[in-house]
This record gives structure tokens, sequence and C-alpha cells, in this order.
């Protein structure tokens, strides 16, 4: 085990929240997580839910009511019920990118110990179909990270997603030598998806409204030429909450049909 845990609590509805002792980023983290109430399944797959720039492990809770979405999804569409795993970033600067640094790799927090600290808190996610997703730089490292590890996940799904780390600096203060980047495999994810025939099922949205727009239909675009599969869609909107709380249900979804 790569991390210690320090401190969980259960706070009701299926809601809970601990703090860990990360090998990978030297130091505390947080993680939230949601399991859905009378979900009596032998594997509860698992949903990894990454944040954007400024955000934190409550973000998706909160801001975006991912707990909500999937609760109506279950109820309404006979869903498949899912366990969320919801960690910060790492907390570095204005956002970490969920790559490695030289002092902390935020993508091996994200791939190796969250799942880990998930199955501390419910068994039966440890061998289930494993998921990742994200919003703008949480859709980046959803997609690369997804995209870098195949073996891992079944399924990856973006929405408003930054596609290259150097896209980064139009939304955090710190430069791009500031992240003292260490990290060796390819940083833009259309390289990360030439790396391998075998790959995840793959999705990923943009808001016609939204800044970044042009970016996602950039990857698509040269996702197609190089003829790797994919479901990308555009919907009405920006950069928000609204839009990713709304578009959400599409991932879910997604996922969904990776199980079937």
């Amino acid at each position: 085990m790569s991390f210690r845990t320090f401190e969980s609590v259960h706070v009701g509805n299926g809601i809970h929240h601990a703090t860990v002792k990360s090998a990978a980023l030297r130091r505390r983290a947080d993680i939230s997580f949601y399991i859905p109430t009378g979900t009596e399944v032998e594997k509860l797959p698992l949903v990894i839910l990454l944040h954007g720039v400024y955000g934190s492990h409550w973000a998706w809770l909160y801001k975006g009511g991912a707990h909500q979405v999937l609760d109506q999804l279950i109820k309404e569409e006979q869903l498949p019920p899912m366990m969320l795993a919801m960690p910060s970033d790492g907390l570095w600067g204005d956002g970490s990118g969920y790559v490695r640094h030289r002092n902390a790799d935020y993508a091996r927090w994200i791939v190796d110990e969250v799942p880990e600290a998930a199955a501390e808190i419910d068994a039966r996610c440890k061998d289930a179909p494993r998921f990742i997703s994200g919003l703008s730089m949480g859709g980046y490292g959803a997609l690369r990270l997804g995209l870098l590890h195949p073996q891992k996940f079944t399924g990856l799904s973006a929405h408003s997603s930054i596609t290259d780390v150097t896209q980064m600096q139009g939304f955090v203060e710190e430069s791009l030598a500031e992240f003292d980047l260490a990290d060796t495999e390819p940083l833009a994810v259309i390289d990360c998806a030439k790396l391998s025939s075998r790959r995840p099922h793959l999705r990923f949205d943009c808001g016609t409204e939204d800044i970044l727009i042009e970016h996602n239909r950039t990857l698509h675009r040269d996702l197609e030429a190089a003829g790797i599969p994919h479901v990308y869609e555009e919907y009405p909107g920006g950069h928000t909450w609204d839009y990713w709380h709304s578009h959400l249900a599409e991932t879910l979804r997604f996922f969904g049909t990776c199980l079937l």
C-alpha cells in the first residue's frame, strides 16, 4: 500500500470524506467518495472524477452535484450502481495538471493511490471495472492518464478539456517552468492516444461557447485522422458548472454502456 489513511468519515447519505498520506505526493491529500444507497452488488465499478483549476475534492459533490446525477440515472434509467471517487489534484498552485512534477507525482496519485483508497472505503470496487472522467484540467487528466494506462481503465470521458499541458497557461498564475515537470511520457492527449493500439472506450464533449472549443475540435479531427475510435459531442454552453452538471449524465451513461 502506497498511502496511509489518516482520517475517514461517513457524513451520511452515502458520502465519505478521507484524508490520506500519499507517497506519490509526499504529503496528505483529500478524497470524497459517494456510494449509492442500497447497492447490493458483488462488484462496484469505480468512477474517478477529476476537478479543474482552483478546485478540490469537494467540487464535483457540492458544485457539480455528481451524486445527485448518478442517483437520478440509477432510479430513472436503471444505470448500474457505481462508486464515485473525487480526489483533490494534490493542491499545487492553481492546479497541478495531474502530471508528474519533480517533487510530487500527481499522475501516480490518481492512477494508483486513489483506487487503493477507494478499496479501503468499499472493497467491492477493488477488482471491478474502473473509469475516469473530469472537467477542464480534470478532463485533460482523465484523457491523458487513461490513455497512458489502458490496462487500468475500461472507459474515459471528459468535459471541456484542456488537450495539452501548455494550455494550462490560460488558467493559472504559475508558468510552465514553475511546474518543474519531470514527466517523461507525452503531454499532449493526441500523442498519448497514438502510443498503443489498446485503448479504453473514449468520449469527450465541449460547449459551443466554451473557450476550449477549438482545442477539442482539433483533438477530434486528429483522432479521426489517426483512425482512433472515439465519441465527440458538442452542446450549447460555456465553461461553467451548469454545463458540467448537465452533461455528466452523458459520461455516466457512456460508462454504463461499457459494462454491457
